[in-house]
């Protein structure tokens, strides 16, 4: 009988993607004898269907950009067509050296690594196949799937981002249903390949969760990017008739398309896994937890997108940090999701995080707010970019919350975090040094003019 037959772990991990590989790498740093299963490949959503192959797509987008406008800073470049055999060998590549990297790193780490299905039976068991392995703890981590909405049925051309991943063609038309993280960010590298792009979305703006201010400017720059934005339309329904999508709206619109992108959000992989037979309670879908991750059930702790909230790698990431070293009785400052960095990959970049305005006025009252236009920026007039710094500060107090959009924004978002997470009030950044020529820059003089003193910016 091995080990793991044996039931002597202290943490049995069941999902081997952002969160769990993250726990159990942490946990076995600290000396925990650890059990990690996972049903497909180890990394997860975000390495293989995520977070890294659609980066790798949104690269490919920009240098194609990039080519086709080299003229116009005296570069006669052209872009002939996109190669989307080429594009997805260099994808590919890319994950495939991550994932060998990442496997590397576990097979080092003595963790007892399980390939499989599995599924929880009782609070301290994961049955994987034949084998039962048990530990002191277990850690919930089975990650999401991308959702459909009822009645519409994934088949030939109407599909979700997984399948987007493998497209051997550029589809002359596409219609996005969806204006959130997934919808933007595709709609983007469809138009920068040579699509033309509707985005089809029921709410009255673009990436909803993001302050207002950056949906209208995102709205803004993808009309000038030729992206119809179709916004408070709701969706009726999807016919195929050979090669061509029907896309139909309530208001009776009807939008013709050689591929319909579902890009609705996703959902907690959570039924079927035993989760309630196990006493653990589930909300919608996902599992309730407290502020520590504890399901309420003793010794069961659940991570990342299973858990309300952002679904975002790196909160997963931390999440399954924090559980290792909560398990190894470290007692580890709470996981904010507040204090979690957020970052669209479009073009332009939207990049945040702490509050948006509305929801500071909502908890404090009276805030203060200013935006530092990109325009006044060299390294973004370089660049040819535009956007926005919106800085978000309680009245008299600390910055709460930071938005920005522009390219490469999202470079900027670790000082912004710190920003938030330290209570940094304006005049502490204003003191900083931000290098000169750099988008950095922006982040600086908005606090230069938050703190009454701007520069290259209007009092």
């Amino acid at each position: 009988m091995s080990a793991s037959d044996a039931g002597d772990h202290d943490v049995v991990i069941l999902g081997g993607g952002s969160g769990g590989y993250a726990c159990a790498l942490r946990a076995a740093q600290l000396g925990l004898r650890v059990a990690l299963v996972e049903k497909a490949r180890l990394g997860g959503t975000c390495l293989h269907s995520g977070c890294i192959p659609t980066k790798a797509l949104l690269h490919v987008a920009e240098t194609a950009d990039v080519a086709r406008e080299g003229a116009a800073i005296g570069v006669r470049s052209t872009v002939e067509s996109i190669d989307m055999p080429a594009v997805h060998a260099y994808k590919d590549a890319i994950v495939a050296r991550l994932h060998k990297g990442l496997q590397g790193l576990v097979s080092g780490a003595s963790i007892d690594y399980v390939e499989g299905a599995g599924v929880l039976d009782g609070p301290k068991t994961v049955v994987v196949g034949q084998r039962r392995l048990t530990g002191a703890h277990v850690v919930l981590a089975t990650g999401s799937h991308a959702k459909s909405l009822p009645g519409l049925q994934l088949v030939g051309r109407v599909m979700t981002s997984d399948e987007a991943l493998r497209l051997d063609v550029v589809p002359e038309r596409v219609v996005v249903l969806g204006g959130g993280v997934i919808g933007v960010e595709f709609a983007s590298v469809f138009r920068s390949f040579g699509s033309e792009v509707t985005i089809v979305e029921a709410l009255p703006r673009l990436v909803p969760a993001e302050d207002p201010a950056i949906s209208k400017q995102l709205e803004r720059s993808f009309r000038r990017r030729r992206i119809t934005v179709r916004t408070g339309a709701r969706f009726a329904g999807a016919t195929q008739s050979g090669d061509v999508v029907t896309v139909s709206l309530e208001s009776g619109d009807r939008i013709e398309a050689d591929l319909l992108l579902v890009a609705v959000g996703r959902g907690p992989v959570t039924a079927g896994m035993g989760y309630e037979e196990a006493g653990i309670t589930l909300d919608r879908g996902h599992v309730r937890t407290d502020e520590r991750l504890r399901t309420g059930v003793d010794g069961v702790y659940a991570v990342g997108d299973i858990v309300a909230g952002p679904q975002l790698a790196h909160r997963g990431f931390a999440q399954g940090i924090f559980v290792a070293e909560e398990i190894a009785g470290l007692s580890p400052a709470v996981v904010e999701d507040a204090s979690i960095p957020r970052v669209t990959y479009c073009d332009p970049e939207i990049a945040s995080v702490g509050l948006t305005e509305a929801q500071a006025r909502e908890r404090f009252g009276q805030v203060e707010t200013y935006e530092y236009n990109l325009g006044g920026n060299g390294r973004s007039q370089i660049l040819g970019t535009q956007g926005f710094v919106k800085l978000v500060r309680r009245t008299d107090g600390p910055i709460v919350g930071v938005s920005m959009i522009g390219a490469r924004m999202g470079e900027q978002v670790g000082e912004a975090q710190l920003i938030v997470g330290w209570e940094a009030h304006p005049e502490d950044v204003a003191g900083l040094v931000h290098a000169h020529p750099t988008q950095n820059e922006a982040l600086g003089e908005a606090h230069l003019a938050l703190a009454g003193k701007p520069l290259h910016a209007h009092a």
